[in-house]
């Protein structure tokens, strides 16, 4: 009995043991590090967007929200929509709760309570025309003007034809019905 025990016993600790290994294996080869999204500020996106004009993708979050940290951990996380991210757009998080004043376009928006919890900031309502869903994502165009909104969870593969569609300008020229059918299967 017990050198079956102990039989048991060592069988466990080599899986325990060999679990990091394999684990680790799993991380990029050295040499490959993966892209992440440059994450900058409201204000940051706006000085940048004048002197090089790009759209503005802004992910509007709150540190509560479950879906948020799940877009952050798998879709944001994802090399192919960082690096396209990274290429055409300039990428802000903008947390719907913020303490902090923002100027944008010459006006200036608050959180009106900020020492309540969950109290909303204008900006957040103005970009999200009053509808409060998180995470919700707004592209702004060049000029920065308000362009779409999208709202909820999405995975990369329903992310990326949305940021292709805005980023490549294809907006301009054809309808999200006929970029849709254009689009090889």
């Amino acid at each position: 009995m017990t050198k079956s025990l102990f039989s048991l016993f060592a069988a466990a600790l080599t899986i325990l043991t060999i679990q990091p290994g394999a684990t680790a294996q799993q991380a990029p080869p050295a040499g490959k590090k993966s892209e992440s999204i440059r994450w900058i500020s409201f204000e940051e996106a706006m000085k940048l967007n004048k002197k090089k004009p790009k759209m503005v993708f802004v992910d509007i979050y709150t540190d509560w929200c479950g879906w948020c940290k799940k877009m952050d951990a798998e879709t944001f996380a994802d090399p192919e929509i960082a690096a396209y991210i990274n290429k055409r757009y300039y990428a802000v998080k903008f947390n719907a709760e913020q303490k902090e004043a923002v100027v944008f376009k010459e006006q200036e928006f608050i959180n009106p309570n900020p020492d309540k919890s969950r109290s909303t900031h204008k900006l957040a309502l103005a970009l999200l025309k009053n509808e409060k869903l998180y995470p919700s994502y707004v592209i702004l165009d060049k000029a920065s003007d308000w362009t779409f909104k999208l709202k909820g969870y999405l995975s990369a593969a329903d992310l990326l034809p949305v940021l292709k569609f805005y980023g490549d300008e294809h907006y301009k020229k054809m309808s999200w019905g006929e970029f849709v059918q254009s689009k090889p299967k």
